[in-house]
């Protein structure tokens, strides 16, 4: 049965996964109720977890290293009651190949590489290319549908990544590049990237040594 996590802890992860940010995206991130999620950044911002900051006209929430410790800590108890079969480490290990080639067709997409410039910008001026990436991008979208559904099976915060990815690559298939790699929207980079940080948080992995 899959287990639903504490709000603590979905708070507080939700800031790890986004690394710096605002309430409404915090709260969005966590599931939490608005009341609720501003409550508990309160309450973990008095325990030393998160600190709030702002500059140039943002403010938002990050991770204190006492936070970051304590978000591991909660991960770790959590894994280790929900599941005691290794599901999630299995996931992991059929994660990687498709970070691999996500990695690759990403780079694909941001560079068109020509016989002086190897890292030439894409101007995605050729169609046909493009076209060829996103249906890359496509096929490692449907492969991680599986795995996405084994880590939900255990945990129900890992519900939804296959969606907002395929979400995101469709909007990139109406015209918008932005949504294959962009930083400012939920594109399939930016929600890869808070999956890999998910699975490797909660299975206390370092990425520098990242093994399946």
């Amino acid at each position: 049965m899959t287990r639903t996590s504490a709000p603590e802890l979905l708070v507080l992860h939700a800031v790890r996964r986004l690394g710096f940010a605002d309430v409404p995206a915090i709260t969005a991130t966590a599931g939490t109720a608005p009341e609720q999620t501003a409550r508990l950044l309160s309450e973990a911002q008095q325990q030393g977890l998160l600190r709030h900051t702002g500059f140039v006209g943002l403010e938002g929430w990050s991770l204190t290293d006492r936070g970051r410790i304590e978000n591991e800590r909660q991960l770790a108890l959590e894994r280790e009651e929900a599941d005691p079969e290794g599901t999630i480490r299995a996931a992991h290990r059929a994660f990687l190949p498709l970070n691999a080639r996500l990695l690759r067709a990403v780079s694909a997409w941001q560079t068109i590489g020509t016989g002086e410039d190897p890292l030439a910008p894409n101007d995605h001026g050729d169609a046909v290319r493009d076209a060829r990436t996103l249906d890359d991008l496509a096929r490692i979208g449907a492969e991680l549908r599986p795995v996405n559904a084994r880590l939900s099976g255990v945990l129900t915060r890992f519900t939804g990544y296959d969606l907002r990815y395929l979400a995101a690559l469709g909007k990139a298939r109406s015209g918008d590049p932005r949504w294959v790699d962009g930083s400012d929207v939920d594109s399939c980079h930016r929600v890869w990237f808070q999956l890999h940080e998910d699975l490797v948080a909660t299975l206390g992995i370092d990425r520098r040594t990242e093994q399946g």
